[in-house]
């Protein structure tokens, strides 16, 4: 198997990408199958909501990286780490959005990403009740097949002024347990022309496609965002925590994502703003 260098930039092999598909193909397959069906919902450690069939569509995804490639790691949300000081590992959420995927709401994803010595080499956002999705990765412009099964290459919008532009936000209870990270939001969304909620995964799908300029978040777990940092740099934008430094395993979990690095330094100047 080609290993990619940590200090090239050479592109992401064609088998991984194809891999990383392969993985959100069976994990969506097995959510649909779900969805809309009645279900119990149990509530985990950190008070989230789980199902059978993120158990389910996670246990199926890490069945198939045990077949072929046994010396990878994973990190999944719903079964664990495993072999998390490999030099490959995957990590996985296999339904992204639980709190919609359990209300009906077609707002969910499945998200794969890759990573190669902790460096982001590929990531998928699977929208399955939508049939869409997203596949970036290293090297690659970030692809985007839509609902007629027409795959394009996508790119952020040009926009870096902050009074323009439309931010998004899964929800402003992310942001419950600070006051200071709460005030910080709530300042950056007066100052955006337009603030939405709700959305998860597919915040940073509309803004590798152009839809959106801005997300802002907190409280988020590597299996929330290391898919996504593929898709949105692939497609022209930048990721980066609230204090501009690279998204890695052990990030807080608060997540700036941006078109372009004028926007990103003028929404990381407002959160860090001494009130």
């Amino acid at each position: 198997m080609t290993v990619i260098a940590d200090d090239s930039n050479e592109a992401c092999p064609a088998g991984l990408v194809s891999l990383a598909e392969k993985l959100a193909d069976v994990g969506g397959e097995i959510a649909l199958r779900y969805f809309r069906s009645p279900l119990d919902v149990d509530t985990k450690a950190d008070e989230s909501p789980v199902t059978r069939a993120d158990r389910e569509a996670e246990a199926a995804m890490r069945a198939i990286l045990a077949e072929e490639v046994p010396d990878h790691g994973i990190v999944g949300e719903e079964h664990g780490v495993q072999g998390a000081d490999s030099d490959y590992v995957w990590i996985l959420d296999p339904i992204d959005g639980t709190k919609a995927f359990i209300t009906g709401n077609p707002i969910f994803g499945t998200l794969v990403a890759l990573t190669y010595r902790g460096r982001p080499l590929a990531g998928v956002i699977s929208m399955p009740a939508l049939n869409e999705r997203w596949v970036g990765a290293l090297g690659h412009p970030t692809r985007h097949r839509d609902p007629q099964g027409v795959t394009s290459t996508v790119q952020v919008r040009a926009c870096d002024d902050l009074e323009q532009a439309i931010l998004r936000c899964t929800s402003p209870q992310m942001f419950a347990a600070s006051a200071r990270d709460g005030a910080a939001f709530s300042r950056l969304a007066s100052r955006a022309r337009l603030a939405l909620f709700g959305g998860d995964c597919f915040c940073y799908a509309q803004l590798a496609s152009g839809w959106v300029d801005l997300v802002v978040e907190g409280d988020l777990q590597p299996y929330d965002f290391m898919a996504l940092l593929p898709v949105v740099e692939g497609a022209g934008g930048v990721v980066c925590d609230w204090q501009g430094q690279p998204l890695t395993l052990k990030s807080d979990g608060r997540v700036v994502c941006a078109g372009n690095t004028r926007l990103r330094d003028a929404a990381l100047a407002c959160l860090q703003q001494v009130a």
